[in-house]
């Protein structure tokens, strides 16, 4: 029976969100050889680790020794107790930056890479370090992983904002930067292109809006709403996934990557901001208020290829309803859920991070 009791901490969250799904385990059955994530050292980089490492558990492989397949977590770590969480948990960290060519060349083979190396806060005040992050260090990865396959994260800032009747924008979609960061976005797109040019199986995943309980929109608007802020209503409606989901779909793309480079959009259905705010109000007891109108269009994308690409799983492994994560969200904020401090400026319009 599906767990839909709130996570109480931090441990509990972490462990519901590194849950393996039956499409997980049915993935990695068919891929062979050790899984690297580069760019663990973020929000959503630990926790595929460790469902990647709990997936290869589940299947009877080993960690050491004959048949043994290995789950490689990349970062600097400037934390270096995140380091050594994973590494209890059976997941190999290594310390390296992407942005430095011969770090990565030092990097272990791994024919299954997930790469997520990306900034995007402080692009107004680092436009320097943006590109850095998203252009160079893709060039890097591209060139020492030529031979693996590799799922690409990106966003849906790529695209251009759209009307919000049209029920988001499609993959075919002409990407139209707004910003540095949606441009350099952009170009780490177009390093991974050209790898499949020569043959490196890839798979974009534009990636929109994932929500664990110590960040995303959801928290975003809760925090709001439990602080007696106005909510911010000139983005009325975004995409939004919960963690584990996304972590899974991730997973589950190594099987879709291809020389073709196909791009995917990756998040869950359309919800308004608004009916957001209210139902999250009801679950923490208190009013709300907002700050402007809904415009007509938002940063949406349309789902269609992913539930033909990767159909969505069924059962307990079904795609946490909103109802639920709101529930959650509401829960944790209540209860004093430590937050990130990383806002995902859902609202902003103007592509300035």
């Amino acid at each position: 029976m599906r767990d839909t009791h709130a996570p109480a901490n931090e441990a509990e969250l972490e462990e519901r969100l590194a849950r393996p799904t039956a499409g997980v385990l049915e993935a990695l059955r068919t891929l062979d050889g050790d899984i690297m994530v580069l760019g663990a050292g973020g929000k959503m980089g630990p926790s595929l680790a460790r469902m990647a490492r709990r997936a290869l558990d589940a299947m009877g492989t080993p960690r050491d020794g004959a048949g043994a397949r290995r789950v490689y977590a990349v970062a600097r770590f400037s934390d270096p107790s995140l380091a050594a969480a994973l590494d209890a948990d059976g997941v190999v960290p290594i310390r390296a930056d992407a942005t430095d060519r011969r770090a990565v060349e030092r990097l272990p083979d791994a024919p299954l890479v997930l790469y997520l190396v990306g900034q995007k806060f402080g692009t107004a005040h680092d436009p320097v370090g943006t590109w850095s992050q998203n252009v160079v260090a893709s060039v890097h990865a591209a060139e020492r992983f030529a031979a693996s396959r590799i799922v690409a994260f990106s966003t849906g800032n790529v695209y251009p904002r759209s009307p919000v009747t049209d029920g988001g924008v499609r993959e075919s979609q002409a990407l139209v930067p707004e910003g540095e960061y949606a441009a350099s976005c952009i170009g780490r797109e177009r390093v991974f292109e050209r790898a499949a040019l020569g043959g490196t199986r890839v798979l974009r995943f534009r990636l929109c809006y994932a929500c664990d309980l110590r960040y995303g929109v959801v928290t975003d608007v809760a925090t709001r709403v439990a602080n007696g802020a106005a909510v911010p209503l000139a983005m009325g409606y975004a995409n939004v996934i919960w963690q584990r989901d996304a972590n899974a779909l991730a997973l589950r793309a190594l099987t879709v990557a291809s020389a073709e480079a196909p791009a995917l959009n990756v998040s869950g259905p359309i919800a308004s901001v608004r009916d957001i705010a209210q139902r999250l109000a009801v679950h923490l007891e208190t009013p709300v208020s907002f700050d402007g109108t809904e415009a007509a269009d938002a940063l949406l994308v349309n789902l269609t290829s992913l539930h033909t690409a990767l159909p969505a799983e069924t059962g307990d492994d079904a795609p946490l309803p909103l109802d639920t994560l709101l529930m959650w969200s509401a829960q944790w904020i209540r209860h004093g859920g430590r937050l990130l401090g990383k806002p995902t400026r859902f609202d902003v319009r103007g592509g300035t991070y």
